[in-house]
């Protein structure tokens, strides 16, 4: 069976095929500036021979019926999806379930109108989701959608983790609690942690990093995620890429009383102003580490506080866990930056946690970078949401 993932946002969409027969992909894209004069497609797949292959091209997408119009056709004229036919289902990637949807999830209208009602909380996500769903099930009617929600993995946390310390009203009428993101890639990675060691993964506890220009720190208890840093949206929590993470609430009425700001420069200050952009001018961790070894004092002190941050959430979720047997690193930064990982756990010894330094810089792909003798393990594991997501439709739809 061939599965299609798709991932719509506002501007772009991203894709990726494949087969059920070992889990390859057999192709991947991404279709970009969607309802701009030019915009890009990119295709990568490999051919029937084992060759790879890329096509990128510009032209006019005034929308997500084009996007994915000129997505299936790329797919057919590299081979990879001869007929619709083919498609054993249609996989998509949903920010916000809200409590409501506990797992993957075939569309059909009801399903539709709960996550329209959703938008509110997750206003710059869910109406793109939306599009691109539409648009499948217009061009695809054969094909069953199903969706996989990012905030599905965290409705296993305690309402003592999820609750926030506000009026009971605002909970049970306006839905303001602890959700959580990026939860297909804590999954992901906890079962190929559970995987590398040896033992199932209702028989682990994880603190799983997602590190990337969003970041969120997870406990996962018996395979079950208990705690997220992130919280009713995907501000709360890390310091990110231009988000604040976790800060006074009082700076808000601080800044709107004396500065004049009104909500909507709130909301770009801290989600798209803030974060590593607001410490050191740019919000690439590549460059920061730049910077800094050129001696910029910004760049250092944003690498400083991203990682006290970070080793706040580990320690505190240690705690919550009270025995933990890895540590898993991924995302971008994760995944590649050696020195962040080392100075989040350079001082966690006490805890247990013992790096090995050559294994940390020497790290490519799935790799165990605790020493021997450490008694909690130290993982690098390269995240892959699109697979989780193909892999839970296929187990949905068979």
């Amino acid at each position: 069976m061939k599965i299609l993932v798709l991932n719509s946002g506002s501007s772009s969409i991203k894709y990726q095929l494949f087969d059920s027969e070992d889990w390859p992909s057999l192709a991947s894209g991404a279709v970009s500036r969607i309802g701009e004069r030019v915009g890009d497609l990119s295709c990568r797949w490999t051919d029937a021979e084992g060759v790879d292959h890329r096509r990128d091209d510009n032209l006019a997408i005034p929308d997500h019926h084009a996007a994915i119009a000129h997505i299936i056709e790329g797919l057919r004229e590299s081979r990879t999806l001869a007929d619709l036919d083919e498609l054993g289902a249609i996989g998509h990637r949903v920010v916000h379930g809200g409590e409501v949807f506990h797992s993957p999830t075939i569309v059909d209208e009801e399903v539709l109108g709960v996550i329209e009602a959703m938008i509110p909380l997750a206003p710059l996500h869910n109406p793109a989701h939306l599009a691109g769903i539409a648009v499948a099930r217009e061009l695809c009617p054969d094909v069953p959608s199903v969706i996989v929600f990012d905030t599905a993995f965290h409705l296993t946390m305690p309402r003592t983790a999820y609750r926030y310390a506000l009026p009971e009203y605002l909970y049970k009428e306006h839905r303001v609690r602890r959700y959580g993101f990026h939860g297909t890639s804590h999954h992901y990675v906890a079962k190929r942690a559970a995987a590398l060691l040896d033992r199932p993964l209702r028989d682990c506890n994880l603190i799983t990093l997602h590190l990337g220009n969003g970041a969120s720190a997870t406990a996962i208890r018996n395979g079950r995620s208990v705690d997220t840093s992130m919280g009713l949206t995907p501000l709360e929590g890390l310091v990110m890429g231009t988000r604040s993470g976790d800060l006074d609430p009082a700076i808000l009425f601080y800044l709107s009383k004396n500065l004049g700001l009104d909500n909507d420069t709130l909301d770009q200050l801290l989600n798209r102003q803030s974060g590593l952009l607001g410490l050191a001018g740019v919000n690439d961790m590549r460059e920061i580490h730049r910077l800094a070894e050129a001696g910029d004092d910004r760049a250092e002190l944003a690498i400083g506080v991203f990682c006290h941050r970070l080793i706040k959430y580990i320690g505190a979720y240690y705690a919550v866990l009270g025995q933990v047997d890895a540590i898993v690193f991924t995302g971008g930064i994760g995944e590649h930056d050696a020195l962040i990982r080392s100075r989040a756990c350079g001082h966690l010894e006490n805890l247990g946690i013992h790096l090995d330094a050559a294994a940390n810089e020497a790290a490519l792909g799935e790799q165990d970078i605790s020493t021997p003798d450490s008694p909690v393990k130290v993982l690098v594991i390269p995240t892959n949401e699109e697979l989780e997501i193909a892999q839970q439709v296929y187990d949905t739809v068979t």
